[in-house]
C-alpha cells in the first residue's frame, strides 16, 4: 500500500513538472520553417564572409558607400518594432486581444520605417550608379539586403492578419500557439538584420 502511494506521489511530480516545462513559442511546423530560413541566410553570410577575405579592397570601398546611420536606423526600428511584438504576445495570453492589435499596430509602424530607410538607400545607390552588376560586392549587398527585404514584407502582413484577429478577439489565452508562430518568425528577421547590419556596414 506505502509503495503505491509512493508511486501515485512520484507521478504526480513528475506529470507537474512535465507541466511546467517551457516549451518553444508557437508550433513546430514554423520552427521548422525559421530553421530552413535561417540555413539559407547562414549560407548567404558565409559566403559574403569568404568573399570579403578573396577581395578585399572591393568590399572596403564598396562599404565605404553605404550609409551605416540608416542600417543602425534601420536596426533599431526592427528591434522596437520586436518589441511591440513580445508586449502583444503577453497580452495574448492574458486575453487582452484589443491590447494586442494596438501594440501589433505599432510594430507594423516601426516595420514601416525600416521599409521606408531600406528603400531610400537602395534609390541612392542606385542613383550613383551601383546596382547589381557593378561588382561582386554590390551583387551580394543586394541580394542578401533584398531577400532580407522580402521577409520583412511577409512578416509584416503575417503581423496584419495576427493584428485583425486579435481585434475580432480570436485569441485566447490558452491557446495562442498561433499568435506566438508568428511571432516567432518576425524575431527571426528581426535578428537576421542586426547580422546583416554587423556583417555588411560594419565588420571589415
Amino acid at each position: 500500500m506505502t509503495n503505491i502511494l509512493l508511486f501515485d506521489e512520484i507521478n504526480k511530480v513528475a506529470v507537474t513538472n512535465h507541466a511546467s516545462e517551457k516549451k518553444l513559442p508557437g508550433d513546430l511546423a514554423m520552427w521548422i520553417f525559421i530553421v530552413m530560413e535561417l540555413t539559407v541566410f547562414a549560407i548567404f553570410f558565409i559566403t559574403f564572409a569568404v568573399t570579403q577575405r578573396i577581395q578585399s579592397e572591393m568590399f572596403i570601398e564598396g562599404r565605404a558607400t553605404l550609409n551605416a546611420s540608416i542600417g543602425l536606423s534601420c536596426t533599431l526600428a526592427l528591434i522596437v518594432s520586436s518589441y511591440y511584438v513580445a508586449l502583444a504576445v503577453e497580452a495574448v495570453k492574458k486575453g487582452k486581444n484589443f491590447v494586442a492589435s494596438r501594440r501589433l499596430i505599432l510594430a507594423l509602424l516601426s516595420a514601416t520605417v525600416y521599409l521606408v530607410l531600406k528603400l531610400s538607400e537602395y534609390t541612392t545607390l542606385v542613383g550613383l550608379g551601383y546596382d547589381l552588376s557593378t561588382n561582386t560586392f554590390y551583387t551580394l549587398y543586394f541580394f542578401i539586403t533584398g531577400f532580407h527585404f522580402m521577409h520583412v514584407l511577409l512578416g509584416m502582413i503575417i503581423l496584419a492578419y495576427m493584428g485583425l484577429k486579435a481585434r475580432k478577439d480570436s485569441y485566447i489565452p490558452t491557446d495562442s500557439n498561433g499568435f506566438e508562430a508568428g511571432a516567432s518568425y518576425w524575431h527571426m528577421v528581426d535578428l537576421v538584420w542586426i547580422i546583416v547590419f554587423f556583417l555588411i556596414y560594419i565588420i571589415h
